[in-house]
């Protein structure tokens, strides 16, 4: 079973957990199982098609799955998975060009 990272801004779609422990051989398969056992998290990490929104990077062992094979990432018990959402905002100060 590999341990999930929870970053702080999805923390409140897992009853507040920072990690919890999921089973599967891809991160397909350990996503899944997240968002069934945490269903109300599946819309901010999932578009309509069941696509991985852009914003939302994964990471297996520090390393983001982008550079890996994406989703069908193959995964160990040992390893750490962190789901960290693209954070953006704030305001431009007065007399800053758009």
């Amino acid at each position: 079973m590999a341990t999930l990272k929870i970053s702080s801004p999805l923390r409140p779609y897992v009853d507040g957990k920072p990690e919890v422990t999921l089973s599967g051989q891809t991160v397909a398969e350990a996503i899944q199982n997240l968002t069934s056992q945490y269903p109300a998290l599946k819309t901010h990490l999932f578009k309509s098609n069941s696509e991985l929104r852009p914003f939302v990077h994964v990471f297996v062992n520090d390393e983001d799955i982008q550079h890996l094979q994406g989703m069908e990432t193959p995964l160990a018990e040992t390893d750490r998975l962190m789901l960290i959402p693209s954070i953006a905002g704030g305001k431009e100060a007065e007399g800053d060009a758009a």
